[in-house]
């Protein structure tokens, strides 16, 4: 039999081999799902008593043979009749897969029919010049033979090339695409595509070892018996129950989907729902630098055990693509080629979910085990203020959960914080004011000021912080953070009891004209304090909200910052009540003058790391002239 094939625009083709895939690979993956799709529908028959031939144990072998550049993909499943064939094939726009789910809508939801005929098949067109199909039903009909090379005509007759039940296809590769007849090239696309498929899928053989027998020679040759080369896992973790998995079952599949890993995945979180959408998975904490861009692209997204991206934006919330792991869903809306997401609401639904699964985990952990929740802390810490910035659902139930730690080790929820530091934190305008660190060795000066007088000092240190502590202070009233070095410890807690002033305000504008006349006239703005006397004379801070809004607009925000509106300006806050400025007011050589105001301000940049170049070296060899 000859015809024509039933199709909407007569050059549907070379649209398909150019258009309707991103890439030619995908074919490998379409053809095993639909072979998948066969042997799933006998499972369901055999099941329901509707086929009566034994189920057995179905494998989908894929073949190469170099000699006749000809790949091959067969399975033992369900099969077709010529008239099937004629449905499924020969008419592109319909679906074999929606007419069974149809036809056993009552028995087969959960049969795990996962594609179609029709389409899917047609990527093979992308590869070959000529497709065959062999194919017998798993009913008494004979078995035929189709060929197609790409034109809309095709041959359908019976043939004894297939006596059991099943289906084959031959893909006579193209000159372009001979690259598939490379044994790497194939069990590089099973493995990435196809290897936690649910059918075994054999490639070749190999060679396995006999085990030795306990009464073999010292000169026992091993011996090796040839096996089915099987590459896939067909029942992998997220496919059981959590009832059924070991803490040691979680972290082998954590080394089976990142093989060239070799750290161990802090905790994981199982993903488990049927309703109002089906969704499966596990999703791993690993170990987390500070750069947040280098750990993306971490979660594989399955479709019934078919991998469909390794970038899962849409899907997953945001603040989670830094995890790793596997989710798996039926529900999620993809094009033919499985490529590319397209947003509806099952999306917004499975990603609302996600993260509530994720905020209930993190909660059962703090409190289950708070020590060793506090033990991770570093390592996923990032993740969840990247969470509570970007995902209104995690920012609400991230309270019960986010921690604070000190300098001193101590951690935190916002709410103890609060309570613990609110008698001796509080300013003398009813502003509770949070202290913190974002490197202790840089700011150990002012920390160990803020110590002394009670203080705790957080440390906060990932590279989003700032946007955090904005969002933080809008959401509670009278709360503000401060970096601990931001200004004066007095100022920025600043209390009832005002420190005496022991110059007059005349003396105090002689003193800022004498520090303004040696300074840098561009970065630097002077600032007297009238500070204890014993506290340090001068010191370089720069004010909370400008280093705030230049550190938000490193990292995406700050508005005029970010287009480089401010430069970097600090401010040198000379204690006007220090030896220091009773020297320099007491001072008549100029010259004497100038070179005690530059020491304080070199030894002042020095601490906070702003000496550099020319101007370090001037001051090293300055002071070795001072101790010769």
């Amino acid at each position: 039999m000859k015809g024509n094939i039933n199709v909407s625009v007569e050059n549907i083709f070379p649209l398909i081999k150019k258009f309707l895939y991103s890439d030619h690979e995908i074919f490998l993956r379409e053809l095993i799902s639909n072979a998948t799709d066969a042997t799933l529908k006998l499972k369901h028959l055999t099941s329901i008593g509707e086929a009566k031939v034994a189920y057995g144990n179905p494998v989908i072998e894929v073949k190469v043979d170099k000699e006749q550049k000809t790949l091959h993909i067969s399975d033992q499943g369900i099969g077709m009749t010529a008239e099937e064939v004629e449905k499924y094939i020969n008419q592109i726009a319909f679906s074999g897969a929606e007419e069974f789910l149809e036809k056993y809508k009552d028995t087969a939801k959960d049969s795990g029919v996962i594609g179609h005929f029709g389409l899917g098949f047609y990527s093979a067109f992308m590869v070959a010049k000529e497709v065959e199909i062999i194919t017998k039903s798993y009913t008494d009909a004979p078995a035929v033979r189709w060929v197609c090379d790409g034109s809309p005509e095709y041959s359908l007759e019976e043939t004894d090339l297939r006596t059991e039940r099943g289906t084959e296809i031959v893909l006579h590769l193209a000159d372009d695409s001979l690259e598939f007849l490379e044994a790497s090239r194939i069990e590089e696309l099973l493995r990435k595509y196809n290897r936690f498929m649910p059918i075994p899928i054999k490639f070749g053989t190999k060679q396995e070892p006999l085990p030795v027998p306990d009464d073999a020679p010292e000169d026992y040759q091993t011996e090796y018996v040839t096996v089915d080369n099987i590459v896939n896992n067909p029942t992998p973790a997220w496919t059981k129950q959590p009832s059924d998995l070991s803490e040691e079952d979680y972290k082998a599949f954590y080394h089976e989907l990142y093989p060239t890993q070799f750290d161990e995945p802090l905790f994981y979180i199982h993903l488990n729902v049927d309703y109002p959408f089906h969704l499966t998975g596990i999703l791993y904490f690993p170990k987390l630098s500070k750069d947040m861009t280098l750990q993306k692209d971490r979660i594989q997204l399955y479709q019934n055990q078919v991998f469909v991206t390794d970038n899962v934006e849409g899907i997953v919330p945001d603040f989670l693509t830094m995890l790793k792991g596997v989710i798996d869903s039926p529900d999620i809306p993809l094009n033919v080629s499985r490529s590319y997401l397209q947003a509806d609401g099952n999306v917004k639904k499975i990603a609302n979910y996600i993260t509530r699964k994720v905020a209930d985990k993190l909660k059962s952990l703090f409190n289950n085990n708070r020590e060793d929740f506090e033990s991770k802390w570093n390592d996923i810490k990032i993740v969840l203020e990247y969470g509570m910035l970007t995902d209104d659902k995690f920012y609400e139930k991230a309270g019960d959960f986010m921690l604070y730690p000190t300098v001193d080790g101590k951690y935190y929820t916002l709410t103890e914080l609060k309570e613990a530091i609110k008698e001796q934190q509080t300013d003398k305008n009813g502003n509770l004011v949070v202290l913190y660190a974002q490197n202790k060795e840089q700011q150990y000066t002012s920390i160990e000021q803020a110590k002394e007088k009670g203080y705790e000092v957080l440390v906060l240190d990932t590279p989003i912080v700032s946007h955090l502590l904005q969002k933080l202070e809008g959401d509670n009233e009278k709360l503000t953070f401060s970096r601990v070095d931001a200004a004066p410890i007095a100022k920025l807690i600043a209390k009832e009891e005002p420190v005496l002033a022991k110059h007059s305000d005349e003396e105090k504008q002689n003193l800022k004209a004498a520090v303004e006349k040696v300074l840098p006239k561009e970065g630097y703005m002077v600032q007297l304090e009238d500070l204890d006397s014993d506290d340090t004379p001068v010191v370089i801070n720069q004010p909370e909200f400008m280093r705030r809004m230049k550190e938000m607009s490193a990292t995406g925000g700050g508005g005029m910052f970010a287009m480089g509106g401010f430069p970097d300006m600090y401010h040198v806050v000379v204690n006007s009540n220090s030896a220091l400025a009773e020297a320099i007011l007491q001072t008549t050589d100029e010259t004497a003058k100038e070179n005690l105001i530059k020491q304080a301000f070199d030894l002042a940049r020095l601490s906070q790391g702003l000496l550099k170049g020319k101007e370090l070296s001037d001051f090293v060899k300055r002071n070795w002239e001072l101790v010769n």
